[in-house]
């Protein structure tokens, strides 16, 4: 029972630090962290070295040694091994992103998408651009980008202005929570122990079908709730068509050339081509259907997930000629920058992770998991994560938070789906439900000039909708194709 009261003291930690205090997430990590490894008692210390040397990973030595540390120390260990294995996938992915944006190869992407589908389709081309943006792009600067397009969208259709909205979150928001180098997905595959190229591969499955559904959830939405063109000024009132197209406000194409398609396209296709190549020859290695050789090691180097993403970078950089004079020599430095806030938040939840493992939170969560039907085990993986995120606002430290707590499930005996659709579920509990507490949601409703009424009425309700469709789909893959 000890694990349990400090799993609910330190879940009371980050909810107050949040809520009340509204402490940084990186700071609210690393103090929850730090109570739980204060309060971990030496057997339990103990128990987990000896579990550790029974794997093979430590020594009789280096278990001893770590039973005897400190919980500060012990914590700034966890903080360095997460920040090793995750901090330079986020920093370069950040880099990647940035040159999409300012080259103006994102929005070649979505002038692609259109010319596909046309206006009649224009929510499909919304949703697939979000999607593929959503990859390599934190989710409110793909919001950013894509909202003059939806209200352009608005000015010459004349309606649809809610279901273009909800296009771009059905779109960009899921791939953030399902599919790496993302910070939440990439760490809840770190914490439940799935393989980077299993959780990209399954992520772009799953969160493809699910944000096709949720499109359907959008269409629904958008007949019941009609939301005016509004200016983003708020004091500027609403706005007809005529006065939008005189004032100028909307976003005029770039006058600079723009990269092309496949340009734009290679920094976001390439590390997904490497890393399914390298988890391919991995499973035919071990199966022995093939022989090791200086080719497949050359592929598996080439697929490694840090090589793949920094091939990409070298493929964004070739959009730099694209990007304005003025902007080229501080756009590392800027990507750099607004990185480094989420390696420390992705590490201190990491952190937070390791000190409940060693606390015993696997122990105790595979006996709690022994009386529940273990397909249930996705719906509850995704109820802790929802109630989490619903509460505290923040989808990815939901999501680290959740990973932490449930890791245990991954090693359940008999679990009759491979544990990738667990991390599928923490990431669909990760979407309901974005309201007042979430910065996301004001961000939706002042880019797109709703009131918090009606944000409550489209954005809450869309991301409630997104999050059961993702564990939908999740539970049918993990039955249908549960990769055991």
């Amino acid at each position: 029972m000890e694990i349990w009261w400090l799993v609910a003291l330190s879940m009371v930690v980050v909810l107050v630090c949040v809520l009340v205090f509204r402490l940084h997430a990186f700071l609210t990590l690393l103090l929850a962290g730090l109570l739980v490894g204060v309060f971990t008692s030496r057997a339990n210390l103990v128990a987990y070295g000896a579990a550790q040397v029974e794997s093979g990973k430590w020594t009789e030595k280096a278990a001893n040694a770590f039973s005897d540390e400190s919980g500060a120390s012990r914590l700034a260990t966890a903080f360095g091994e997460t920040a090793a294995s995750v901090g330079i996938l986020i920093a370069l992915a950040s880099i990647i992103g940035q040159c999409l944006l300012e080259s103006r190869g994102a929005m070649t992407i979505v002038d692609a998408m259109l010319r596909v589908t046309g206006q009649k389709r224009a929510a499909e081309a919304l949703v697939a651009s979000s999607f593929v943006l959503g990859i390599p792009v934190f989710f409110d600067t793909v919001f950013y980008l894509m909202m003059p397009l939806a209200r352009s969208l608005r000015q010459r259709i004349g309606k649809d202005y809610v279901l273009f909205i909800l296009s771009i979150l059905a779109g960009g928001s899921i791939a953030h929570s399902l599919v790496p180098p993302t910070p939440g997905p990439l760490q809840v595959a770190e914490i439940i122990g799935v393989d980077i190229g299993t959780m990209l591969l399954v992520g772009l499955m799953v969160g493809g079908c699910s944000s096709v559904l949720s499109l359907f959830s959008a269409r629904v939405i958008n007949r019941y709730v009609t939301v005016p063109l509004r200016s983003i000024d708020p004091s500027a009132g609403d706005l007809d068509l005529e006065e939008i197209s005189e004032s100028g406000t909307e976003m005029a194409g770039p006058t600079e050339p723009a990269p092309p398609l496949s340009l734009s396209l290679l920094p976001i296709v390439s590390p997904v081509v490497f890393i399914s190549v390298d988890a391919t020859l991995e499973a035919m290695l071990d199966a022995k259907s093939i022989e090791r050789s200086w080719l497949t090691d050359a592929c598996l180097f080439v697929g490694d997930k840090n090589v793949a993403i920094g091939l990409a970078v070298l493929f964004s950089l070739l959009l730099m000629k694209y990007v304005a004079p003025g902007k080229r020599k501080s756009l590392i430095s800027r990507s750099l920058s607004s990185a480094g806030t989420i390696i420390l938040i992705t590490a201190a939840g990491g952190a937070f992770g390791a000190m409940l493992r060693q606390a015993g939170i696997a122990g105790a969560v595979s006996e709690l998991a022994s009386d529940v039907p273990l397909m249930m085990l996705l719906p509850i993986a995704f109820a802790v994560t929802a109630a989490i995120r619903t509460l505290q606002g923040s989808a990815t430290v939901a999501m680290i938070t959740a990973g932490g707590v449930l890791q245990g499930f991954a090693n359940a005996e008999g679990l009759p789906f491979h544990p990738v659709y667990l991390a599928m579920a923490i990431g669909a509990g990760s979407k309901p439900i974005a309201w007042m507490t979430d910065s996301g949601f004001w961000v939706m409703c002042k880019m797109s000039g709703m009131t918090e009424r009606e944000g409550l009425l489209t954005v809450s309700t869309m991301t409630t909708a997104m999050g059961f469709n993702a564990l939908a789909v999740t539970m049918l893959f993990a039955y249908f194709m549960p990769l055991v």
